[in-house]
C-alpha cells in the first residue's frame, strides 16, 4: 500500500547563492521512516530558492554561482524591482530557472544518487533568510 509522509527541514541561510547540502538530512528521514522504497521530493515553498542536484564541492558550487550571475545578472533592470523596490527580481528569475524541487528514488532505505551527487538547497535571495524545505516521501 502506498504511504505518503511529509516532513519539514528548517535552517538559516546567508542569501546570495548560499548553498546548503540537504543530502544527510533527507537520508536520515528515509532511514528513520517506515517506507522501504519509493521517491523523495524536497520542495522549497517560496519563489527565491531552489532545490537541485549537484556535486557539493567548492569549485562546482562557485561555477554554479558564476553561471546564475551570467543567466540572470543582478545589475540589470527587472520589472519586479520597479514594482516592489526590493531589489530581488534576479532572485525570482534564478529560482524559476533552477526549480523549487527534485525527485529522487530510494530502494532499501538508500537514496539512489550517483557517487558525487548531492541534494542541495540554493538560496537565491539577496538577504539572509529563515528557510524551510518540505520533504515528501512516498512509497511502500
Amino acid at each position: 500500500m502506498l504511504t505518503v509522509v511529509t516532513k519539514t527541514l528548517h535552517f538559516k541561510t546567508r542569501g546570495n547563492a548560499d548553498m546548503v547540502d540537504l543530502t544527510d538530512h533527507i537520508d536520515a528521514l528515509i532511514k528513520h521512516g517506515n517506507i522501504e522504497s519509493g521517491t523523495v521530493t524536497p520542495f522549497v515553498p517560496g519563489s527565491t530558492g531552489a532545490v537541485i542536484s549537484i556535486e557539493y564541492e567548492p569549485g562546482v558550487l562557485n561555477d554554479l554561482r558564476k553561471a546564475v550571475d551570467r543567466f540572470a545578472p543582478e545589475d540589470i533592470e527587472y520589472e519586479h524591482n520597479l514594482r516592489w523596490g526590493d531589489g530581488n527580481g534576479h532572485s525570482h528569475v534564478r529560482s524559476a530557472l533552477l526549480g523549487p524541487s527534485i525527485t529522487v528514488p530510494f530502494v532499501g532505505k538508500k537514496l539512489l544518487l550517483g557517487t558525487w551527487q548531492q541534494i542541495v538547497f540554493v538560496d537565491l535571495d539577496n538577504r539572509e533568510r529563515s528557510r524551510k524545505i518540505l520533504v515528501t516521501i512516498m512509497g511502500e
